[in-house]
């Protein structure tokens, strides 16, 4: 795993990555963490998680992807379904969900620059050594990157 610091959408949107991947819950709110800045510079993510079935646990593991075209960008924007939900508080985060949808991510964007935030160790309050270790599994040997806003 790379790490580097810096906005995600910001260096989305200069082109330095081919896929950036976030954790989503399976309610279609991207209310709250990265997801509102995701969802307000690319509004085509929310609009394919809307189109998934809200509430639907099914989704956890699973992924949504948007097609981005920017004038000085195209990348993929992946909605990871992480969490079920975003109440409740404590360790919303699913480990198991994480692992499936980074092997998912490895299957499609195998040859991609990936990037990500601590996705589940946030707002979803899981172990970010834990997940780190999931991700590390599932991307070894692509080109991913942990994003950490300077601070």
């Amino acid at each position: 795993m790379n790490v580097i610091q810096g906005d995600l959408v910001e260096l989305a949107l200069t082109n330095r990555f081919d896929v950036i991947v976030h954790g989503c819950n399976c309610q279609c709110t991207m209310g709250a963490g990265i997801a509102v800045p995701i969802r307000a510079s690319f509004p085509e993510a929310y609009e394919v998680d809307r189109k998934t079935q809200k509430g639907d646990d099914e989704k956890l593991g699973t992924i949504s992807v948007a097609r981005i075209d920017r004038l000085r960008a195209l990348l993929w924007v992946v909605n990871a379904y992480t969490q079920f939900d975003y109440r409740g508080g404590g360790v919303l985060v699913n480990y198991d969900a994480v692992r499936s949808a980074m092997r998912e991510i490895r299957s499609r964007f195998a040859d991609q620059r990936i990037a990500y935030p601590k996705i589940g160790a946030g707002l979803a309050g899981g172990d970010w050594p834990t997940i780190a270790a999931i991700i590390d599994e599932e991307l070894g040997g692509l080109d991913h990157t942990l994003v950490q806003l300077p601070g």
